[in-house]
C-alpha cells in the first residue's frame, strides 16, 4: 500500500533520509546523527509545509521506503537545487526492502502525484548508486554536476502514468 505523506510521518522521514545516503560497496556508513547537519535535516525538517509532497510505501503495515518532494530555495538550496520553483526528490527504501521493484512503485506514484502540482523535479544522485538505473529509466535527464554527485532533471509535463495517490 501506498499512503500520501502527512506531517506526523517526519519522525520516519529522519530514518528514510539516513537510508537514502547512499554508501559506497565496503565503505563504513556515517553516523546516524549526519542527518541533523544542515545540508541534509533541510530535507526533512518541518515536514507538511505547503509545498511538501510525499508518499510512504507499507509492507504488512511497517513503513518499508518513502519518497518526497520539498522545494528548498535560497540559503536552503539543496544539492539537487536547479531553480526555485522545481522541488528536490529524496527516496529511501529500508535495506530488507530494496531489488524488488518497491521503489520503481514508489516513485511512479509519487511523479503522478506530483505531475499536478510541478512542471518538474530534480534530485541529485552519486554517479555509482544502483538507483541512477531506476531514474534513467523514468526519463530523468542530466542538468549538471554538484561536486562528484549528478543532478538530474525529470519534466513532469511528459510523464504518463496511473492514477495519482490521493489523500
Amino acid at each position: 500500500m501506498i499512503r500520501l505523506l502527512t506531517p506526523a510521518d517526519e519522525p520516519l522521514l529522519w530514518e528514510m533520509l539516513y537510508q537514502a545516503i547512499h554508501v559506497p560497496e565496503g565503505s563504513p556508513p556515517p553516523p546516524r546523527d549526519i542527518v541533523h547537519r544542515p545540508e541534509l535535516s533541510r530535507y526533512v525538517q518541518g515536514w507538511g509545509q505547503l509545498d511538501d509532497l510525499g508518499v510512504v510505501a507499507l509492507q504488512e503495515g511497517e513503513a518499508a521506503g518513502a519518497a518526497w518532494l520539498r522545494r528548498l530555495t535560497g540559503a536552503l538550496r539543496g544539492y539537487g537545487h536547479v531553480d526555485d520553483e522545481t522541488p528536490e526528490l529524496a527516496i529511501a527504501l529500508l535495506p530488507q526492502h530494496r531489488g524488488r521493484g518497491l521503489g520503481t512503485r514508489l516513485l511512479t506514484s509519487l511523479l503522478d502525484t506530483a505531475r499536478n502540482r510541478y512542471p518538474a523535479i530534480s534530485l541529485s544522485v552519486s554517479p555509482d548508486n544502483p538507483a541512477t538505473r531506476l531514474y534513467r529509466r523514468l526519463g530523468f535527464i542530466d542538468a549538471g554536476r554538484n561536486g562528484t554527485s549528478l543532478t538530474l532533471v525529470l519534466a513532469l509535463s511528459a510523464q504518463r502514468g496511473s492514477t495519482p495517490v490521493r489523500p
